[in-house]
Parts: C-alpha cells; structure tokens; sequence
C-alpha cells in the first residue's frame, strides 16, 4: 500500500514538476527526475529510474510547439512508478499499462489548465490597465496554481484511490492473462525504440549516416566494455602472454572474438564513408572558386 506521507508528497511534486517545466527548467520537470524522486520516496530507487529512463526515452523525439498539448510523461511516470513499487508489478508492465495511458489521459488535464489559466491571464491584462500591481501578483499566482492543480488532482486521486484497481490490474495479468503481461511487457520494452524512431524522423540521417553508425557502434562496445571488466581484463591478458599474480598463479586470457566482423565492417564503413564525403567537399570547391571567377571575368 501507498502511505499516506507518500501520497502528500508525490501529490505536492507533481504540481512542482509542471511549474519547473514552465518556468524554473532545473530538469526537476522530466521524466527521468520523475522517475528519480517518485522512487526515492517510494523506497525503490531503481525501479523509479528504470521507468522514467523508458518513459524518457519513449518521448525523446516528442515536442510542443506555441500552445499545443503532449502527452504527459512526467506523470505517467509518477504513477507508474508508484504502483510499480507498492503492488510489486513488472517494470516494464507498468510502463504499458499505466505510465503510458496515465501520460496519455493526462493531455485533457493540461487543456483544463491551460483554459483558466486563461482566465487569469485576462484578469491580469486587466490589472496592468489599471496599475493595480498587487492585484496582478496574486491572479499571476493563481495562473500558476490552474497549472499545478491540472497534475495534481488527477495524480492525488490516482494515488489516493487507485490501489484496488491497480491490484487487480497485477493479480490479473499474473494469473489468467499472463498471456497479456507478457505482451505488455515486450511493448513497453519496445517503447523506448519508439522515441528513438521519432528523433530520427526529424534528424538529418542521411547527411551525417556515417556518424550515427560510428556513434552506435562505439556506444555498443563501451556498452560491452564496462559490463564486463573481467573479461576486458583476460583480453589484455592474452594480448601479453600471461599474467603471474604475486601469489604464482597465472590469469587465464581469452580472445577477440566478441569483436565481430560485422562490428568491424561497420567502422571501416563509416570511416570510408566520411573520408569520401570530405575529399567529394575538397574536390568540388575549386570548380566552385573557378565558376565564382567566371562570373567576375563575365561582369568585366
């Protein structure tokens, strides 16, 4: 169960983390950091982080643009999150069934907000007419409160009596629909390559494909590199023979082979491929100084 300390607090955050969106920007207001102080607080550090690093990564290539709405991630994180801790749910099934549709749900609360945030926007204007200062401090700050009340009364209600649901949501897809959890939890593992997919939609690929393969593959190998250290270390080891321990016994060294060709093959094509785009660059600028001078000579 959710105590009662936990819910004041996670209640009292989610409306911090829209007015750090909004104003402040100190990345209290996102979905890792969601994920970082709902875990703190519920006791489960690690699965905070777990969920909001997905749920970041979900959103990675999602924007707002003038006063258009989005999914709300950093509260479907906190939700998720929560229920993930206290009914002991699978990470990645709360990711599926209750981060993304809660981020989801949440756009009409944001347009809730937005709408009397309007209101006082008015009243406002309305005090600046009149110079009447005091007056536009506090309908400021009321603007301010329309914010945090559109995340945190759907997230306190949530918290405060969502429990039950949320428990039966677990029990159920444990035990008759096993069948589904599995499948929620291959689509919220999916989720973050959804994000990437986005991102890529809008990057310039194709005129820097040299430098995303390097990237990935590079990621790929430090990736191997600081989750296997003793194996790192065997490599080394072979590479110089042996090594004799002070106590006389010798480390056993392995091979390159987790090195693949195709790892290999990728590299040599980027690198070929940047090297032919640089001399292509090179090649092509004194045609363009020579037609440059053409012109001039032209004009004379």
């Amino acid at each position: 169960m959710i105590a009662w300390w936990q819910i004041i607090l996670l209640t009292l955050y989610a409306g911090f983390q829209i007015m750090d969106e909004l104003h402040w920007y100190s990345s209290a207001g996102s979905a890792v950091f969601s994920g970082f102080i709902t875990g703190l607080i519920m006791g489960d550090m690690a699965t905070g982080l777990y969920i909001g690093g997905s749920m970041q990564l979900t959103i990675l290539g999602v924007g707002t643009f003038g006063g258009a709405s989005r999914i709300d991630a950093n509260s479907g994180t906190l939700i998720a999150t929560a229920f993930a801790v206290s009914s002991g749910m699978d990470p990645e099934q709360a990711l599926a069934v209750l981060g993304v549709p809660v981020a989801a749900i949440l756009v009409y609360t944001d347009i809730a907000g937005r709408f009397a945030n309007t209101f006082f926007g008015h009243m406002c204007d309305s005090d600046v007419e009149k110079m009447n200062w005091n007056a536009y401090n506090v309908h400021y700050w009321l603007g301010a409160v329309s914010w945090m009340l559109s995340r945190m009364l759907p997230v306190f209600l949530a918290l405060a009596f969502g429990q039950p649901v949320v428990e039966a949501i677990t029990a159920a897809l444990n035990g008759d629909f096993a069948w589904l959890g599995a499948g929620l939890t291959v689509a919220g593992g999916a989720l973050p390559a959804v994000g990437f997919a986005i991102l890529l939609r809008y990057l310039p690929v194709k005129k820097h494909i040299a430098y995303l393969i390097l990237g990935f593959v590079i990621a790929a190998l430090l990736g191997t590199l600081f989750t296997n250290v003793a194996g790192v270390a065997g490599d080394v080891a072979t590479l110089g023979g042996a090594v004799t321990l002070p106590e006389g016994t010798a480390l056993a060294g392995g091979d390159y082979n987790s090195l693949s060709m195709l790892t290999i093959a990728l590299i040599g094509f980027a690198l070929a491929y940047i090297y032919y785009v640089q001399n292509k660059a090179q090649a092509a600028a004194p045609a363009a100084a020579a037609a440059v001078e053409g012109d001039d000579d032209d004009e004379l």
